[in-house]
């Protein structure tokens, strides 16, 4: 069993003896395609993603019982972290609801800028902005409402699922709506947050906030600060929901029927004649081919533009690192 990887590239072999039907035939995995970007130089394999190319060797070996329980883990997940975005308790006894915690602080945020807002006229630069909040706020709610539906709906169908593999395909499709609902949320929350700061910003640059007393620049940033917290735990759990349903589908869409089969790009039962004909080379893209293109649906522009941003950030540091040493080395040279 052989798999590659392009950053770091890296060649494993697994030294077990073979189904009996393929001892004239090698399980080639190709794995490039497979990582998460942990930094701008650091990539690996997430431990669902380990798990999933090691499910590839179970149903080479047959043991479809394995791969069916894994993918059906998957989805046990699913539910969880639905239900852990509406309340979780922490080791030392706290509970913890995402959801209520990022309205409630976009509400403290909102009620400490409310006696500067009183200041002001109802029409003006801020008004828009304030409408857009409370609608954004409105709005979140009764979607925060129907995804607790869904979770409750999804419990119940995993509980009732058939532990076959018509059952995992099933319930694969039955969680997809809570696992698109939880991507949605997630986005919703980034603009609910992006609306109470823009809110700040109009009436730090447009409203006079100097003006009086009334704006309490330490205490709207803490609040500011206090929401941006809220909104980064309700996005990473509500993420959680979606991840692990994209993993559980991952597996079902490439092997329907829980069986070793061959995916382009992916994985291919290699004939000992076609290796020998390949120069006896044991490459995996020699033999698996080329996955067709696959549109990232999940793809979030504004998270991106986020990563490529703190990417630049860290570069002009660097950049700005070697300027400042090359300088030096100049001085000592006396240049």
């Amino acid at each position: 069993f052989f798999y590659t990887r392009t950053v770091p590239c890296e060649l494993w072999f697994l030294n077990r003896a073979k189904p009996e039907a393929h001892r004239d035939k090698v399980l080639m995995i190709d794995a490039r395609g497979i990582y998460r970007k942990v930094t701008r130089k650091i990539y690996d394999f997430s431990p669902e993603q380990h798990q999933n190319l090691l499910a590839i060797v179970w149903l080479y070996r047959g043991e479809t019982a394995r791969f069916r329980d894994l993918a059906f883990g998957y989805l046990l997940d699913v539910v969880e972290e639905g239900v852990a975005c509406i309340a979780w308790e922490s080791p030392d006894g706290e509970i913890h609801r995402p959801l209520d915690d990022l309205l409630a602080a976009l509400a403290g945020l909102r009620d400490g800028i409310a006696p500067f807002l009183k200041t002001l006229p109802k029409s003006g630069p801020h008004a828009d902005r304030l409408a857009e909040l409370d609608v954004e706020a409105d709005r979140f709610a009764r979607d925060a409402e129907g995804f607790a539906v869904r979770v409750d709906e999804a419990a119940t169908q995993h509980e009732d699922a058939p532990e076959t593999n018509d059952g995992l395909n099933t319930l694969v499709d039955q969680l997809a709506p809570l696992a698109d609902s939880g991507r949605d949320l997630a986005a919703h929350a980034d603009r609910l947050y992006k609306a109470a700061t823009s809110l700040i910003d109009v009436c730090e640059q447009a409203c006079d906030t100097r003006a009086g007393d009334a704006w309490n620049r330490r205490d709207v940033n803490r609040a500011r600060k206090t929401a941006d917290e809220a909104r980064g735990a309700a996005v990473e759990q509500l993420r959680k929901v979606r991840d692990f349903w994209r993993q559980a589908r991952w597996l079902t869409e490439r092997f329907p029927d829980a069986e070793r089969r061959d995916v382009p790009g992916l994985v291919k039962l290699v004939h000992r004649a076609d290796i020998e004909a390949n120069d006896w080379s044991l490459s995996p893209g020699r033999y698996v081919g080329t996955a067709p293109e696959e549109e990232d649906e999940d793809f979030d522009f504004a998270t991106a533009m986020r990563g490529i941003h703190a990417e630049l950030a860290d570069l002009n540091a660097e950049a700005a690192g070697l300027a400042e040493k090359i300088h030096e080395n100049f001085e000592k040279l006396g240049i």
